[in-house]
């Protein structure tokens, strides 16, 4: 059994596919080919956004998002303590301190109670400049975004949606990556939508920030005239090299009629399966809040305190069954940010999650009894 069924998911999209790498490689026009722009704006309806930028990754997408802001030195970033490396390393990045902030139990998203008593923290000691907030979709679940919008604009943050992966979600009919003042998604391959290889994009409704994000992207270059050929060669900022290559707009093209004809929808019935098989066990299991709707990027279990997670990954996987542990350390216990103001925090709930966390193989082609197997051998490995 795989994790996350890319080839199945191939196998079954593989005459769409095929014929839109073919024709891309016959075409020769494999960067910024038409089917950039055609995804680019086919994102952005399905999002309800003016704008979308398409990128080399969704690292970069954070990085350019932040840079079109100007965070940088003596900025202060609020982070979720519970979330993929990328979400406070692009802060540091640029240069700004990235501030981890705890996180609900059971979405595991940022906490937004703890988010303003973080905020109140840096302000008071006035070492920094609170700048932004990045509130991350994690395993596919929108972020308390009423709730965070309204401590942004309180205390006038910028706020920075990272929908890495929580494309595809939504909160009463509202879809991720609108949520943001800027938001960014990510298409690496076991994303919600990925294509086959890195790609990445950024969202928002202003207009001088897309502008500014199109010239980051392609070396500061001039957008103020689309039509001149030579624009590229004018750098009027200093930039990156962060394009999406065209067989993967043409890969995403095809990926995406799949993903909103069927696969949320399918991968929603999966997860319901699993919650419902799991439902007479100690697990804590995922929840959704009313009005919200995920996209599960993962769908994620916590053990109680007793058990051995080793233990019963060890079964699983004797089973055949691959399990992941996303994620074993909080942000601010990394390396990267030892003897820094960032890893001065206190997360209880983080890190809490780091040790009981576990994530169980889920993508929209696991059958009924592909999620049986799963189930049945986990209730053994916890007796």
């Amino acid at each position: 059994m795989q994790f996350r069924d890319l080839q199945k998911q191939y196998e079954v999209l593989k005459p769409q596919i095929d014929e839109a790498m073919i024709y891309v490689a016959g075409s020769a026009k494999y960067i910024s080919g038409p089917e950039v722009k055609e995804i680019e704006k086919q994102l952005a309806d399905y999002v309800g956004v003016k704008h979308c930028i398409t990128c080399a990754n969704g690292t970069d997408a954070l990085s350019i998002a932040l840079r079109a802001w100007g965070i940088g030195k003596e900025d202060a970033v609020f982070v979720p303590d519970f979330t993929f490396f990328s979400s406070g390393e692009c802060p540091a990045d640029e240069g700004a301190t990235p501030f981890f902030v705890d996180v609900d139990q059971r979405t595991f998203n940022i906490d937004p109670v703890k988010l303003e008593e973080t905020i109140l923290k840096v302000k008071s000691e006035g070492k920094y400049n609170a700048k932004a907030v990045v509130a991350v979709d994690l395993f596919g679940l929108p972020a308390d975004f009423d709730s965070i919008k309204h401590i942004c604009a309180k205390y006038d943050l910028l706020l920075l949606e990272d929908g890495a992966q929580g494309f595809g979600g939504s909160i009463n009919g509202k879809r991720s990556c609108s949520f943001g003042d800027i938001s960014t998604t990510s298409f690496f391959p076991a994303k919600p939508l990925g294509c086959y290889g890195d790609g990445g994009a950024v969202f928002t409704d202003n207009d001088e920030w897309a502008d500014l994000i199109r010239s980051i992207c392609v070396h500061g270059k001039d957008t103020s005239n689309p039509n001149d050929p030579n624009a590229k060669y004018n750098n009027v900022r200093l930039g990156k090299n962060s394009r999406l290559d065209t067989i993967q707009a043409a890969i995403l093209l095809a990926k995406f009629k799949a993903f909103v004809d069927f696969e949320l929808d399918d991968i929603n019935k999966v997860a319901a399966l699993y919650t419902e098989l799991l439902s007479d066990t100690a697990l804590v299991l995922p929840i959704i809040p009313d009005g919200y709707y995920s996209s599960w990027a993962q769908y994620t279990v916590q053990l109680s305190e007793s058990v051995d997670r080793s233990k019963v990954q060890a079964k699983l996987k004797e089973a055949g069954i691959p399990s992941m542990v996303y994620y074993a350390k909080p942000m601010h216990c990394q390396g990267a940010f030892i003897g820094t103001d960032s890893a001065k925090t206190d997360c209880p709930v983080t890190e809490t999650l780091c040790k009981s966390v576990l994530s169980l193989p889920i993508d929209p082609y696991k059958t009924e009894d592909d999620i049986e197997l799963v189930v049945k051998v986990l209730k053994n490995a916890l007796n």
